[in-house]
């Protein structure tokens, strides 16, 4: 088999599956680490964007990319600490956060919303976590602490916010990445509800945010991608209204006067539940 024709396939049995590995945004490179602050790093590369909270009891982490990825993530996080990661959170299901979770529970602590983890059981995928929260809940370790906020359906059904009060940063999962999104309507998305969540993510205190995809931003960049959503929510429902049809829809949609938007696969893949949602 052809390396093409096997990531097709690859592709084809995720999609079946009602996974989303987020092909389109791995990284052949090593994992690089940018410093926030003297206990507060951020991993990226090859998967969603990883906080690390450091203290002198151990080491909290939110999300943990693929399985392939753990041995470098450890290793990151052991230039920065010699203590242990003891929790780590998941801001939602995807595999390019959560794909860790079942190697890091033989000696951490994983947390995920109820939704969230139902929905890694549902589509029987590994690391369901042991424990779960509805709303809210705070973590406390070594001095330091964080608070996870469930604030509203947006990306998936099980979103949550992580805060890092001590440092006013938000870690946002991917309910703000630094371009266009995917709205997974199969586990719970709908762009009308993300923009209600965004504006609740925006009453929290905080100057920098970490984006599930993409670099370490500010409020302002997030009020900038709350507005573009907005157009491109608006531009959808006056074309339905016009006539376009769900098939012509990526092609007649205006994306390039946005932020860092373009019709990547995953946005693509977001359109007929978009154009079905919006102008009824």
């Amino acid at each position: 088999m052809s390396r093409s024709s096997a990531i097709r396939l690859a592709v084809a049995l995720a999609a079946a599956s009602g996974l989303w590995f987020a092909l389109s945004q791995q990284s052949p490179a090593g994992l690089t680490v940018e410093e926030l602050a003297p206990d507060l790093h951020v991993i990226f590369g090859s998967g969603g964007n990883v906080a690390v909270l450091t203290t002198e009891e151990g080491v909290i982490l939110v999300d943990d990319k693929f399985d392939r990825n753990v041995p470098e993530i450890l290793e990151k996080v052991r230039a920065i600490t010699p203590r242990p990661v003891r929790y780590v959170i998941n801001t939602h299901h995807h595999g390019d956060h959560t794909g860790g979770n079942a190697r890091l529970m033989a000696s951490a602590e994983v947390i995920a919303h109820t939704n969230a983890r139902a929905n890694l059981v549902r589509n029987a995928m590994p690391g369901a976590t042991r424990m779960a929260f509805h709303d809210a809940f705070e973590l406390h370790l070594g001095g330091k602490h964080l608070l996870a906020r469930h604030l509203g359906f947006g990306h998936t059904n099980g979103d949550v916010v992580i805060l890092f009060p001590q440092h006013r940063v938000v870690h946002t999962g991917d309910l703000f990445v630094r371009g266009a999104p995917f709205i997974d309507y199969a586990n719970g998305g709908s762009s009308e509800a993300w923009m209600k969540t965004l504006e609740r993510i925006l009453e929290l205190d905080f100057d920098r945010v970490i984006p599930g995809h993409g670099q370490v931003s500010r409020r302002e960049d997030l009020l900038r991608w709350k507005a573009d959503f907005e157009t491109v929510r608006r531009r959808v429902g006056e074309l339905k209204r016009a006539g376009v049809s769900r098939e012509e829809l990526g092609s007649r949609l205006k994306l390039d006067d946005l932020a860092g938007w373009s019709m990547t696969g995953l946005f693509a893949k977001s359109l007929p539940g978009l154009y079905d949602e919006l102008g009824r």
